[in-house]
């Protein structure tokens, strides 16, 4: 893409990897550049140091929790998890349905609404931020609760407010319609192995288990939202999806003499020359150390996002057959180049596509066969084998019941965009009821409902794979056969608009070989077909 004259939006663009990234960003003259970060300050402190750098471009800070609602973002954690109305609010837009409110409240989708990037980098460590909430911690003290017979409310909320897999999923569901609301181009990730590029085998890291759980479900999330960009980057309408990631210690910003911070705060310097009994020494409300008021000074080096390491430490992270090291800079010159178009061979979402086993030609060939063969036994015992429900959406089976039906009742595409709703309905219900008892055994015994014309009676059988919803919600699109008028009518407003397509008829290549003829018989699988494509955009962009 060009980067010239681009909005640029940096996720974690304040850190050290954000911050290297933006440094060749300039070289470029974009237009804008959005640097984000956690916090106030430090999305400030970032845009400073950038500024003398920065040209003609445009700077701007912005800050706040990317997973959370706007007016929640900049809210620490610890205030939210007591807060009861806030816990309870996160654990229904978490786990509630996705609707329009849930996405445009969210903090990263008002930016995305606000600015219209045309590419995103995101170097936030997503994986840690949501990895190291401790689902496993708050599992023990959770089950501690239950044996002693006392579970709350709060306690269960919290607990699946460190649930990794659902803040994921709600994340990457809010930013596909971000990205794709703003027009946006490409979208490149700075991800994780979780482990720096060693295996199981990683000696350091929550050292009370090699490798700890903590850290094998930090790498469970960069895996997965590495397949998220893979699926992305098969989405209609989703910016191109690019991933770099770096399996190295990441360094530095800086070496330096000064006090050692840990999360952001001074490490006090304490002293202790009485020794405590070790059975009095780590209870509540223990005491005998002294403290100094003076701060733990020494020689560091800033590592960015892991804080400040001692030479020793540094040297033994970095050693050969370890860690090892990569620098940002060479992180932000692959980023660039992919950016720009020159593949590095160091993309997840390429190496992925290259790998992964798609549609093969024996398989595509052999289909044909296996359509003949299911003919020629539908024939042989005189049934038509329609749908089952196996494979899921119910959507899917009660479109091919639906569209069958249709094709009871009428000779033709072109014939069903004619019809009458009103005529379509009582015909389709005369039919279940009256002409086609074993059609209507099939549909009620694999788990779909009948909801009849007058949108108050229903045929079902023992099982129904989509229950009722709650009172005044529609279920009938999502799986039950819908015989109301107004089902119907929009059956004949798509056959219509088929049948009015202007459909290239040759006999070459660009020829639209799947396309549905109007004037044959109405065929529910490609009905089906047309209907995901056309309607839910749902078709395939790669192989």
């Amino acid at each position: 893409m060009e980067l010239r004259n681009a909005t640029v939006l940096l996720l974690g663009g304040s850190g050290l990897v954000g911050t290297a990234i933006a440094r060749r960003l300039l070289d470029f003259g974009p237009k804008r550049l959005i640097i984000s970060g956690l916090l106030r300050e430090e999305a400030e402190a970032g845009v400073a140091e950038l500024q003398p750098d920065a040209g003609k471009a445009t700077l701007e800070p912005v800050w706040g929790n990317i997973f959370l609602p706007e007016d929640l973002a900049t809210v620490p954690r610890p205030r939210m998890a007591t807060d009861a109305a806030v816990r309870s609010r996160l654990v229904r837009e978490l786990f509630g349905p996705l609707t329009p409110e849930v996405i445009e409240s969210n903090l990263l989708f008002r930016w995305l609404d606000r600015y219209r990037p045309d590419a995103v980098i995101d170097c936030v460590n997503t994986a840690t931020a949501l990895a190291y909430q401790d689902v496993f911690a708050s599992a023990a003290g959770l089950l501690a609760s239950a044996d002693a017979g006392g579970v709350t409310t709060e306690q269960v909320e919290r607990h699946l407010l460190t649930l990794e897999l659902p803040q994921l999923i709600r994340h990457v569901q809010i930013a596909v319609e971000g990205l794709k609301r703003a027009g946006t181009a490409a979208y490149l990730k700075v991800g994780t192995s979780g482990t720096g590029g060693m295996g199981l085998n990683i000696p350091y890291t929550h050292s009370e288990e090699r490798p700890s759980r903590t850290l094998l479900a930090k790498s469970a999330v960069a895996g997965a939202q590495s397949l998220f960009l893979f699926l992305m980057a098969r989405t209609p309408g989703a910016p191109a999806m690019i991933e770099i990631k770096p399996t190295a210690t990441i360094g530095w910003r800086e070496i330096a003499f000064g006090p050692v911070r840990r999360a952001g705060r001074e490490l006090e310097l304490v002293d202790c020359t009485t020794p405590i009994p070790a059975d009095r020494a780590f209870v509540v409300g223990a005491a005998g150390w002294t403290t100094t008021g003076a701060a733990l000074e020494s020689v560091y080096i800033n590592v960015g996002e892991n804080g400040v390491f001692a030479r020793d430490e540094f040297e033994t992270v970095t050693a050969l057959g370890q860690m090892e090291l990569v620098t940002p800079e060479e992180i932000a010159d692959i980023a660039i180049l992919e950016l720009t178009g020159r593949p590095s061979g160091k993309d997840i979402v390429a190496a992925l596509d290259g790998a992964s086993l798609g549609p093969t030609y024996r398989a595509g060939y052999l289909r044909t066969h296996a359509v003949e063969g299911l003919r020629a036994l539908e024939q042989q015992h005189g049934v038509r084998s329609i749908g089952f429900e196996m494979l899921g959406p119910p959507r899917l089976t009660k479109l091919l019941y639906e569209a069958y039906i249709m094709s009871c009742l009428r000779p033709s595409v072109r014939a069903l965009g004619t019809a009458d709703a009103d005529a379509l309905a009582a015909e389709s219900e005369h039919l279940l009821r009256v002409d086609a008892p074993d059609l209507r055994r099939q549909i009620l015994s694999v788990g779909i409902p009948i909801l009849l014309p007058d949108g108050r009676s229903v045929l079902r059988g023992s099982t129904v794979v989509v229950a009722p919803g709650t009172r005044g919600v529609d279920v009938a699109p999502r799986g039950w056969v819908d015989l109301r008028r107004a089902n119907m009518a929009q059956w004949i407003r798509r056959a219509a608009a088929i049948a009015s397509e202007k459909v290239d008829r040759g006999t070459g290549s660009s020829a639209r070989w799947t396309a549905v003829a109007a004037d044959s018989g109405i065929e529910p699988a490609r009905m089906a077909v047309w209907i995901f494509e056309n309607e839910d955009g749902g078709f395939r962009i790669k192989r």
